[in-house]
């Protein structure tokens, strides 16, 4: 399975579980940096997810003439 087929929810798992490993702090510094590189990887990979979607949104939007656009993230 390349990265390009692994789902959001599968990358934030990986992204969740090496944060925690990280954060337990006894990684071996070359195993920290390993870790470090392939959460950046992850978080850009969701970050690409996450825009895809709201491209696909806005045009569905478009597409029914309610265009209003929005943004992902908390509520205030």
């Amino acid at each position: 399975m390349t990265k390009k087929d692994v789902t959001f929810e599968q990358a934030m798992k990986e992204l969740e579980e090496i944060v925690d490993k990280l954060e337990e702090g006894d990684v071996p510094l070359e195993k920290a940096i390993n870790y470090y590189q392939e959460g950046m990887k992850l978080s850009k990979l969701c970050s690409d997810k996450l825009s895809s979607v709201e491209k696909q949104m806005e045009q569905i939007i478009n597409e029914q003439g309610e265009f209003e656009p929005f943004t992902i993230g908390e509520e205030e």
